[in-house]
């Protein structure tokens, strides 16, 4: 599925055979049919297996099934909402950002931060890009906004690690797993988080400004 939304957006884009605003989408779909023609020719389930199983799976998850989507629409709803200039202005107050360097830090912590207050780094993501992002790293220091928004949604997944507010990432597979601790997931993880939220911020400080 990754390979062939991969190759068909970097080739086929601009092919004329899809939007190219969609493309993703339709070679995402595209790579689940080869998937699951796969999947029966080389495993031969029933014919309706997939199916099944697909309701058997969201009827166990339930309602965070639709958790990561409200979340970011509620992140959409912030950035029209001022949030995102309300928090560069915080930030830029209170905060020692005169250097590319702490401007990085300040917005790979604060996607980690609010990732984790929301759940969600699709919500996180245009509230800090508004606020941090586009006004220190890409405008003050000349950025690259690709590099910076690539890695900063990986600086915003490490907060998703850490948070109860992920209910669909760590609360659901805890309850499925019958662990006697419901945190335990996140317990798990955090090591692993630091070092990733750490790791992803000197990756942005060594590429963003190398433009």
């Amino acid at each position: 599925m990754p390979a062939t939304a991969l190759i068909g957006t970097l080739l086929l884009k601009n092919s004329g055979l899809v939007d190219p605003k969609q493309a993703t989408l339709v070679f995402l779909g595209l790579g689940v049919l080869v998937a699951l023609a796969a999947c029966q020719i080389w495993l031969r389930p029933p014919a309706l297996a997939a199916l099944e199983e697909g309701r058997r799976l969201i009827d166990t998850i339930g309602w965070t099934a639709v958790l990561p989507q409200m979340l970011a629409a509620l992140g959409a709803v912030f950035a029209l909402g001022g949030v995102g200039d309300a928090v560069g202005e915080l930030a830029t107050h209170y905060l020692p950002l005169g250097s590319p360097l702490a401007a990085v830090a300040a917005y790979c912590l604060g996607m980690a931060l609010f990732t984790a207050a929301m759940g969600n780094a699709f919500a996180a993501f245009p509230v800090m890009t508004a606020g941090i992002g586009l006004p220190l790293i890409v405008h003050r220091f000349g950025g690259d906004p690709a590099i910076m928004s690539a890695i900063g949604m990986l600086a915003g997944f490490c907060g998703t690690l850490m948070t109860p507010m992920a209910a669909n990432f760590n609360l659901v597979p805890a309850a499925l797993l019958e662990l006697p601790d419901r945190n335990g997931v996140i317990k798990a993880q955090l090591p692993t988080a630091l070092i990733l939220l750490a790791a992803n911020t000197a990756l942005m400080a060594a590429l963003v400004y190398r433009v």
